[in-house]
């Protein structure tokens, strides 16, 4: 019996990310404006909400940038960021502002322009960059709607296409360069945990080998599985959620090997 099924894995065009990107920064300014400029984030403790406004609208522009200028030498990567208003009212405009301008820099003709991919893996750098800036603008939604105390919802296709960056991320060479003791610790003898949207197509296999962890889209049984919405389980490996305790999470195998997973991985920004 055939035990290894291949799954269909989201992929987003690049206008639904560009689409996307204006949509969950108005939603994260929404929240930010509920929450009010000094509120803590409960799921970012070392920040304000004017520090995560601050971030995540700096971030846009940076990104644009890089874009715009189509730069490929990371020696010349912007060093100046965009100023955040002083006053609180102003911020929604702004961010506003920031995410249509990188919307409109990671436009159809710039997907295949040569321009620095900061993960060091086969996408091209344009499509880096729209999906971190997307993963960055919803993973923060998820902060600012914490602090404001309201519900951080994201569409299923969003969700899975960011898990997908999620382990492109954690697999790449960059990552085993910027945080070496990440990488060691992901290290294994052949374990492997999967991951099972049960509201989308998606299925992400991480196969933990002595040299890297790796992953495919593909399900197969695994020494353990994680079952759930594609929302609920991206804010659990961004860890904005915790894993237990959770109805609409079902684990099945060495619970253990989840856990070491999410203790030695974060957000890629933090």
């Amino acid at each position: 019996m055939n035990l290894r099924e291949d799954r269909t894995m989201t992929e987003l065009t690049a206008e639904r990310a560009r689409r996307a990107i204006v949509e969950y920064t108005r939603r994260l300014a929404e929240s930010a404006a509920v929450a009010g400029p000094d509120a803590a984030v409960p799921t970012a403790p070392e920040w304000t909400v004017a520090e995560l406004v601050e971030h995540v609208g700096q971030t846009q522009n940076w990104v644009a940038e890089i874009i715009e200028r189509r730069i490929t030498d990371p020696a010349q990567l912007p060093t100046e960021y965009a100023l955040l208003p002083a006053d609180p009212g102003g911020w929604p405009a702004w961010l506003s502002d920031a995410a249509q301008r990188v919307a409109e820099a990671c436009s159809d003709d710039a997907i295949d322009a040569p321009v620095f991919n900061a993960a060091g893996d086969g996408r091209t750098g344009t499509q880096f960059w729209t999906a971190s800036v997307l993963n960055e603008t919803v993973v923060h939604g998820f902060d600012a709607a914490a602090a404001a105390n309201r519900p951080a919802d994201v569409d299923a296709d969003i969700a899975a296409a960011l898990i997908s960056n999620h382990f492109a991320m954690l697999t790449s060479p960059t990552w085993a360069m910027l945080r070496p003791e990440s990488a060691q610790a992901l290290r294994g003898t052949g374990q492997t945990l999967q991951w099972l949207a049960t509201d989308t197509a998606d299925a992400w296999l991480v196969e933990r080998s002595p040299d890297a962890a790796t992953w495919q889209p593909l399900s197969r049984p695994a020494d353990v599985t994680v079952t759930g919405p594609a929302a609920t389980m991206l804010r659990i490996l961004t860890r904005r959620l915790p894993l237990a305790g959770r109805s609409d999470i079902g684990v099945d195998g060495d619970a253990a090997l989840v856990r070491h997973w999410l203790d030695n991985t974060a957000h890629i920004s933090d």
